[in-house]
């Protein structure tokens, strides 16, 4: 959509579903109680989604001020169906700057949310500015308050992570906590959604709403839980242990000659990488293209044929350590990486001997 104080905003075409949802389900409200034509109320509903949109953008903008302010780069907002959310470059430092990033998104919708109460207060009582006014102070006010509950991946649940990582001195713990306290809510959530439908307080679309929500929340904890378990893992990392090590045949050999030198000489789990006549390493045998050639074309097929040149292969150096490793990998998606020692390649990662690692009881990824 553009840039708010530098900061890239997105709409996601999710949003498209909430706005005409709440256009129709205003405009509706709106015809009941003022004495508007049907076009007419429901031009002043879609003006009230145009106030939820700015409602929210604001928030995520607390967010993302308060994180550039403490030296966090923001990627971009996006709004979407069930609001918004804040892309951040990297965690907070310390737990006094992820306390202040999260709750500054809640801070934005209470005050708003008091702004328009004091225009409320003041306008006319049956005007449309009087009931544009309660309803928005109506909705941020349930957005500050719903957003402050304890629990991943809601503001208070970041909140309550870094009270625990504050205390424990551990942010994994902290995200654990938050994480599982965030299923919590999630089926509280659903759990009222329910009942107050039941006892005819929602209505049907109240209801799907409130368990849409439910259900995002359960989701949003079950990965928090799952990043602080592979995130605990992280100072396992240690490229010269992880990488494979590189077994070396020269450029023309058959597939098949590669293969049976690599099982009978060559190092375990060995990477077959392609040398020139000069013996300088100009590619790397690809394992699913290797597989796919045939058995009995394997003496035909040279190695070069299911290599790739290492140009297109982002190097990593081999001191790296733990979430430095990840950070290079996340900076540089990719399937493979080189893993070098000055100008020398030692070896090599595949991106799912590291996901092993990281999640040694689930599949590679």
């Amino acid at each position: 959509m553009g840039r708010v104080f530098g900061v890239p905003v997105y709409l996601n075409a999710s949003w498209l579903v909430l706005a005409a949802l709440v256009t129709l389900a205003y405009g509706q409200l709106v015809r009941r109680t003022l004495d508007l034509s049907p076009g007419a109320s429901y031009l002043v509903g879609f003006g009230f989604v145009v106030c939820l949109l700015v409602s929210v953008l604001l928030h995520e903008l607390g967010h993302a001020l308060t994180a550039r302010r403490y030296g966090i780069g923001v990627r971009g907002i996006t709004l979407e169906l069930l609001g918004g959310y804040t892309e951040m470059d990297r965690d907070a430092p310390r737990p006094g700057v992820e306390l202040l990033v999260s709750l500054a998104g809640p801070a934005v919708s209470l005050v708003l949310g008091a702004g328009a109460a004091g225009i409320t207060m003041v306008a006319s009582s049956g005007t449309l500015l009087h009931q544009l006014a309660l309803q928005l102070a109506v909705s941020n006010t349930v957005v500050a308050v719903f957003n402050a509950l304890p629990g991943l991946p809601l503001d208070g649940g970041r909140a309550l992570r870094a009270g625990v990582w504050a205390v424990s001195r551990n942010r994994h713990l902290g995200t654990l906590v938050a994480g599982w306290s965030g299923r919590v809510v999630a089926v509280v959530t659903g759990v009222a959604a329910l009942t107050l439908y039941a006892s005819r307080v929602l209505s049907a679309f109240g209801m799907i709403f409130i368990t849409l929500v439910a259900v995002t929340l359960w989701q949003g904890a079950t990965q928090a839980i799952r990043l602080a378990r592979i995130s605990s893992r992280f100072p396992l990392i240690d490229l010269l242990r992880l990488a494979r090590p590189v077994f070396v045949v020269p450029t023309g050999t058959p597939l098949a000659e590669a293969q049976r030198r690599a099982a009978e000489t060559g190092p375990a789990r060995a990477a077959l990488a392609v040398a020139d006549s000069a013996g300088r390493l100009v590619g790397l045998v690809q394992p699913a293209a290797a597989e796919a050639v045939p058995v009995e074309r394997r003496p035909w097929v040279a190695v070069d044929a299911v290599s790739r040149g290492l140009e297109g292969i982002r190097a990593i150096p081999s001191g790296l350590r733990g979430e430095e490793v990840i950070r290079a990998v996340q900076a540089d998606p990719g399937s493979e990486y080189l893993v070098t020692t000055g100008q020398d390649i030692v070896g090599v990662l595949h991106i799912a001997d590291l996901a092993q690692l990281l999640e040694p009881r689930g599949p590679a990824r």
